[in-house]
């Protein structure tokens, strides 16, 4: 078995900017596409973005057992990690790196234990003066906090 690092968040924390940040720097590291039975949205491209399958499709991967772990996240939406992305992964002497939600982080890492680094990104507070007008990301400076 090979290495994954799992980032963890909220929708809307940045984890997919820091996630793409590493993957420009670190050549070994390579993403993890996830499934959803969900359709594209705007420029998403099928074997980049996301496998988009119909649920159907879905649901025959889930009874085939082709997903390391999935989980429908939305009523009717499924999002999963297929078993021959890992594969394809690790075959190349890669590490896996996973973007995923809060419970996706948490089944990856039960699944992986040991070979799993898992980071949670916090998200930043709503506190009044916390996220500038323009944006959540926009003028952040301050360092992040890391927590075990």
């Amino acid at each position: 078995m090979g290495k994954v690092i799992i980032f963890s968040a909220p929708s809307g924390s940045g984890k997919t900017t820091i996630v793409r940040r590493l993957l420009e720097r670190y050549p070994q590291f390579e993403f993890s596409i996830s499934a959803t039975s969900r359709a594209p949205r705007g420029q998403e491209r099928d074997g980049v973005d996301y496998y988009f399958l119909s649920h159907g499709e879905f649901m025959q991967a889930v009874t085939e057992n082709r997903f390391v772990e999935w989980e429908e996240v939305y009523k009717g939406t499924c999002y999963g990690t297929l078993r021959s992305e890992v594969e394809r992964i690790w075959a190349k002497g890669h590490v896996i790196v996973f973007d995923v939600d809060v419970v996706g982080g948490i089944n990856l890492k039960r699944i992986f234990g040991d070979d799993a680094c898992s980071v949670f990104i916090m998200p930043p507070s709503v506190d009044a003066g916390a996220v500038p007008k323009d944006g959540p990301s926009a003028g952040i400076t301050a360092a992040p906090t890391l927590r075990r």
